[in-house]
């Protein structure tokens, strides 16, 4: 690869996607292709086939999916499945039909039955049932890496995939209806210390960027629940954030600019070392921070990075989701690559981007 390769990024505007765009930028990449989900629905098979017809890429990064956290996978299973599903059909079909020979498929820890023993190994995948709350998602990152493994048996295409564990970082999403753990505990705590210090204008700022503040938040922060919020709002603060689970499974966080320099890594590894350190039908590298802690953790070092001063509580009538989830990552460890954000620091580089974003 040169810096003139022509490159495509499915999924430029996510976290994951615009943080490659970053580095691959970073490094004198000028030949990046993008499209907005207004300029190119990647669920019509028709309009993506075109799409390739048209620029011809030399290298794609499939980081296009919906996602979202445990309350989103439970609402909406159908679309989990099917929108993820058609996209990935639709972008390695058309990627192998207009000549692209190498790509990139980003996929998810969730792909890991629910009781695997840890850390999860590559070899775990579909040794055992998966976590209920975000199956449909999981199968169709399964699908995903088994399409990459099928096209390079089948036409001798060099399609890869990479697993990566809990994200954060910039480009998070932070609306808290469909967010992952880590971004709805900093707005949580973002929203709850604004309430603290009684600044409404700044509450009404975070809703008109992030999203609409559920009722139940509202409670939680000290606002009138049924009451639109405006600048004559009362608040009255409250003290304690309850957070769902009881906040003892364990989870591994990685910075979203630690996954897009694996990306790029594992993407320009010589094809002779991936393959002799994957199996044709067992490709899949994970990728991981290398330790986990446990939800309460994580949202004690959160609220010390926002400067929350309240108490955090627990709903432990809400799900907990999968016990534990932390990444054997020694495979991409002994090709050459390891993470190199630490926890702490890497949030305060999330907070600092949630203030701007």
């Amino acid at each position: 690869m040169t810096t003139q390769t022509k490159i495509y990024i499915a999924g430029h505007r996510g976290m994951v996607g615009s943080a490659i765009c970053r580095a691959l930028q970073k490094r004198g990449h000028g030949n990046i292709i993008t499209r907005t989900h207004a300029e190119l629905d990647l669920t019509n098979q028709a309009a993506v086939n075109a799409f390739f017809e048209q620029e011809k890429p030399d290298q794609v990064y499939l980081a296009a999916a919906k996602v979202g956290g445990i309350y989103a996978n439970n609402t909406y299973p159908a679309q989990f499945i099917y929108e993820n599903l058609m996209i990935q059909v639709n972008i390695i079909q058309a990627a192998h039909t207009h000549g692209v020979q190498k790509l990139l498929f980003l996929g998810s820890s969730c792909i890991y039955p629910r009781n695997v023993v840890q850390p999860m190994a590559e070899d775990a995948l579909l040794t055992g049932p998966l976590e209920a709350t975000n199956e449909p998602y999981a199968i169709a990152k399964i699908a995903g890496i088994k399409l990459c493994e099928s096209y390079n048996r089948q036409y001798g295409r060099d399609y890869r995939s990479v697993m990566p564990t809990n994200l954060y970082g910039p480009g998070d999403n932070y609306h808290l209806a469909n967010s992952h753990v880590l971004p709805a505990m900093i707005r949580k705590f973002h929203l709850a210390k604004l309430a603290g210090e009684g600044n409404l204008q700044a509450i009404i700022a975070d809703q008109q960027r992030y999203g609409e503040i559920p009722a139940d938040i509202k409670t939680m922060i000290g606002l009138d629940a049924q009451a639109e919020l405006t600048a004559n709002s009362k608040i009255t603060p409250q003290t304690s954030i309850t957070l769902w689970g009881t906040g003892t499974p364990y989870r591994e966080f990685l910075h979203v600019d630690d996954m897009a320099a694996a990306s790029i890594f594992v993407m320009e590894l010589e094809q002779a070392i991936y393959t002799a350190n994957t199996q044709p039908m067992l490709s899949h590298i994970n990728v991981g921070y290398g330790s986990d802690i446990t939800i309460g953790q994580a949202a004690q070092t959160v609220a010390e990075v926002i400067a929350y001063q309240g108490s955090i509580e627990f709903d432990t009538s809400k799900p907990d989701g999968t016990p534990r989830k932390l990444m054997d990552s020694s495979r991409l460890e002994k090709l050459g690559w390891k993470a190199s954000i630490e926890f702490k620091n890497g949030l305060q580089q999330a907070y600092s981007a949630y203030l701007k974003q």
